[in-house]
């Protein structure tokens, strides 16, 4: 570490944050217990199954209620609300869980007392992060090696996805072109000055962003081993993109595809499939009891509001290119299409107002529970779309068509993560996460995903 300065990788931020979280909130009960007479949590031995179950609470109800998102982690009045929420909830599952948690206390006060108490510990550690673990001390600085005119895009999606990344400095592997304007301000490095710089500014990596057969002379390629043997890590932009943003950058890897882009070995396990199956059944029956529970509320409000049809069905692509009928509530005004067919956009006038409550809460999609337990749909998995927009899409789009190598789902990795999908350039954002979704499938990944689309709901996100 010498050469480079210190630097807390995403992973690593995360693991930090849910382990200090955890710590801190029983370290200030133990506290409390011990100053106040307070013996409704007690840490000890005997009770050891209470700090476990809090701790479980903890970390689920914080993931749900983004506190593991790094760009909302380091703005203090986000933290202060989702504390505050992931608490109460935390709090209010934790005196409602039978015989794995304490009695109710007699004094209703010590409930007061659990509750700030976890919020005390929590809001404090967290200003600490982001005055200690966000500041600028801790940025990754970083040189780029990639065409000038691909620098602003490169650094803003790197810098876009972890606030701490920090692009000081790129040498430009193209011909010197006086009229490319740099809009973010970043110094062009001579060749000469590459270990200079990388030495002076404590540099923590080299991202080269251009391929080997553009720019990359035997003179760099020397400095670049001579870094390396230094200790400079030297990693490729892709890979640097995929690891920062959970998506496959699709369009800078169309000649290398197959070299770069193993799938994961859960679409060939058999044990995997079968789990996955297992959770689609249970969920899938989960999902429909909870749609008849609602079923008075939404017919009366389609009555009212919609008035026309409940159910509304149309073709969607799945796996292997098939063509089948998907199942949903009706969130538009009756013949929505009679111009042809279109991408929804935000604020789109077809959506009636009872409509936009649907797909707000993502009530609308109760009835794909149906496609699932038919087969033809997953719970979680890239979202099937219209053959009409399929057919024009893998024309524009590199490999667009992969994404039909797995059943589509209700839910999937593009869903939680990229905006709706109203547009070419939206489209080939959801492709790059749901080509990340196909290559690291795992059952790990689908707990992740079914998580972040409880957020979805309760932050009324959906589209």
């Amino acid at each position: 570490m010498s050469k480079n300065n210190i630097h807390f990788d995403i992973s690593e931020r995360k693991i930090l944050l849910r382990i200090l979280d955890i710590v801190c909130v029983l370290s200030v009960l133990y506290v409390v217990s011990i100053i106040f007479n307070f013996d409704y949590f007690k840490i000890n031995s005997e009770h050891w199954v209470w700090s476990i179950v809090l701790a479980v609470y903890l970390t689920v109800f914080a993931t749900i209620f983004e506190l593991y998102n790094l760009q909302k982690a380091s703005k203090f009045d986000v933290v202060v609300k989702n504390v505050i929420i992931t608490s109460s909830v935390t709090v209010l599952f934790y005196l409602l869980t039978p015989f794995y948690t304490p009695m109710l206390p007699s004094n209703r006060l010590q409930i007061v007392y659990f509750f700030l108490s976890i919020n005390v510990a929590m809001l404090a550690w967290r200003y600490a992060y982001i005055i200690l673990i966000s500041a600028p001390r801790f940025f990754k600085r970083v040189i780029l090696i990639a065409h000038a005119q691909d620098v602003d895009a490169i650094v803003a999606s790197l810098q876009k996805s972890d606030p701490n990344y920090r692009v000081i400095g790129y040498f430009n592997t193209g011909p010197y072109d006086a009229t490319i304007v740099n809009n973010l301000e970043i110094d062009s490095i001579a060749i000469e000055n590459i270990a200079m710089l990388t030495d002076e500014m404590t540099i923590s990596e080299i991202v080269v962003g251009t391929p080997l057969s553009e720019g990359m002379t035997v003179e760099l390629n020397n400095k670049l081993i001579k870094l390396l043997e230094n200790g400079i890590p030297i990693r490729e932009y892709t890979q640097v993109y995929e690891e920062l943003t959970h998506r496959i950058p699709v369009q800078h890897v169309e000649k290398d595809f197959y070299r770069y882009f193993p799938f994961s070995r859960s679409n060939q396990n058999k044990l995997y499939l079968f789990f996955n199956r297992i959770l689609d059944f249970f969920f899938s029956l989960l999902g429909l009891s909870f749609g008849l529970l609602l079923s008075p509320i939404l017919l009366i409000g389609n009555l009212i509001a919609n008035r026309g049809p409940f159910f509304y069905s149309q073709t969607r692509v799945g796996k292997n290119g098939k063509n089948f009928k998907i199942y949903k509530l009706r969130s538009m005004v009756i013949n929505a299409e009679k111009h042809g067919a279109q991408f929804a956009k935000v604020k789109d006038t077809r959506v009636t107002k009872f409509g936009r409550f649907l797909r707000k809460s993502r009530f609308d999609e109760i009835p794909q529970f149906i496609n699932v337990i038919k087969g033809e749909m997953s719970v979680i998995g890239p979202r099937p779309e219209r053959p009409e927009f399929v057919e024009d899409l893998k024309e524009k789009i590199p490999f667009y068509e992969v994404r039909h190598l797995v059943k589509p789902g209700v839910t999937g990795w593009a869903q939680v993560n990229a905006k709706y999908g109203s547009s070419e350039e939206d489209s080939l954002e959801k492709l790059q996460y749901d080509l990340y979704y196909i290559k690291h499938r795992s059952l790990f990944l689908d707990v992740t995903i079914i998580i972040k689309t409880l957020s979805t709901i309760v932050f009324f996100r959906g589209q």
